[in-house]
């Protein structure tokens, strides 16, 4: 029946076709758009990037080059009013709603094209049909569907024309910067929304990306899945990818017992794992234990201890900083753990010259193991262990 379209497809066999266009769209995104044009983190065979350029241009009608300088600006400027997007600024429920809205406002600004929009497509196609005729992109799509799927194509063609409007302008921009789990406390707000990046390509992955934003590779704990990196890994096997740039970004050597250059690199370069492991390491088992020790009255102004002694400082609203005021004046241990804290910051955050870097992380591990505190110890001795991989080493 002409209804039914070429395929003639049963409902379950739509729904499943369904999945798999949008599954493309969104690798698309997340591949090309994201990391590839955005980040520079993978580099793409001009096959598969003119695929993916054509997809979008059929099934969003979005311009690499905005999208591209938008999501620039968006790590440039994040959480701050300059930001295209933060929920931190402008609301969740808008970021998520209207998140489409937001998008088409930034990419009318020729200054944020401009200044962002750096090394995107400039051929003959881009300037005489994508750029200038998104809407017939999106038209064709909608043939096409009718074409293959019959009078369903249409309800076809509506999902994914909201697909990419509600989980990436929406869901990943406005969720991930408001619910979820934090592997790493960076400096803006970004969260992962699951542990499991399937259905938006690995960009639930969102704390992770905004940690590290310039590795092809979302995933970073061992029970983290990143569905964009199984991709690109496969293309990497077929020759028509090659990712520039993954963890980790420093490694571990038990027979290095000494600071040098390679150490602070190597501490710089992983700064968020470092201060997650003095988290999980120092801070959560000192406090622990503080709380076991403590009177009831003690034990109550401790109960967010964990949280907000491991918080970045500029996510800390002003209640916060005095509770954390009220946490260290319970304790000595507490106190100094805290200020070692922000003394290991300082090194990378404040100190700009390499040799001043060594001398200050020197300092630090000797203070450290004076301290007395066993677990601030055996993280200072686990510091001076860091060194760069051999690539890195051979640069």
């Amino acid at each position: 029946m002409w209804y039914e379209g070429m395929l003639a497809l049963s409902l379950w066999g739509t729904i499943l076709a369904t999945l798999l266009l949008t599954h493309i769209t969104i690798l698309s995104v997340t591949i090309y758009l994201h990391r590839h044009s955005a980040h520079n983190s993978v580099d793409l065979h001009p096959a598969i990037q003119h695929f993916f350029r054509l997809w979008l241009w059929l099934t969003t009608g979005m311009r690499t080059k905005e999208w591209t300088a938008i999501h620039r600006k968006h790590h440039a400027q994040c959480e701050t009013k300059d930001d295209p997007h933060s929920p931190v600024q402008k609301g969740l429920a808008t970021v998520l709603w209207r998140g489409a809205e937001l998008y088409r406002t930034e990419a009318g600004n020729p200054e944020t094209i401009q200044s962002y929009g750096q090394r995107t497509p400039d051929d003959w196609i881009e300037n005489h049909l994508y750029t200038p005729h998104p809407i017939l992109g999106v038209v064709i799509m909608l043939l096409i569907d009718i074409i293959l799927f019959g009078v369903i194509g249409l309800t076809v063609w509506a999902i994914q024309m909201i697909w990419i409007p509600f989980f990436a302008a929406g869901v990943i921009n406005g969720v991930g910067h408001h619910s979820g789990y934090r592997n790493f406390e960076c400096r803006d707000a970004a969260r992962n929304i699951f542990p499991w990046g399937l259905l938006i390509g690995g960009e639930e992955l969102h704390n992770n990306h905004h940690t590290y934003p310039n590795s092809a590779k979302l995933s970073v704990r061992p029970w983290e899945f990143d569905i964009g990196w199984l991709w690109i890994r496969l293309f990497c096997f077929l020759g028509l990818a090659r990712a520039k740039k993954t963890l980790p970004l420093a490694v571990c050597n038990k027979h290095k017992s000494h600071i040098d250059r390679d150490t602070v690199m190597a501490v710089i370069n992983n700064r968020f794992q470092i201060m997650a492991q003095y988290r999980n390491q120092v801070i959560v088992p000192l406090v622990n234990h503080e709380r076991k020790v403590a009177t009831e009255k003690t034990k109550r102004i401790l109960k967010s201890a964990q949280k907000l002694l491991a918080r970045e400082e500029q996510l800390l609203a002003p209640a916060h900083r005095e509770k954390i005021h009220s946490i260290i004046d319970t304790s000595q241990v507490l106190n100094t753990i805290y200020r070692k804290k922000k003394d290991l910051q300082a090194i990378w955050h404040q100190i700009k010259d390499q040799n001043e870097r060594i001398e200050a992380l020197i300092l630090w591990c000797q203070e450290a193991e004076n301290s007395g505190i066993k677990v601030l110890q055996d993280f200072s001795r686990s510091l001076k262990t860091y060194t760069l991989p051999e690539p890195l080493l051979r640069q």
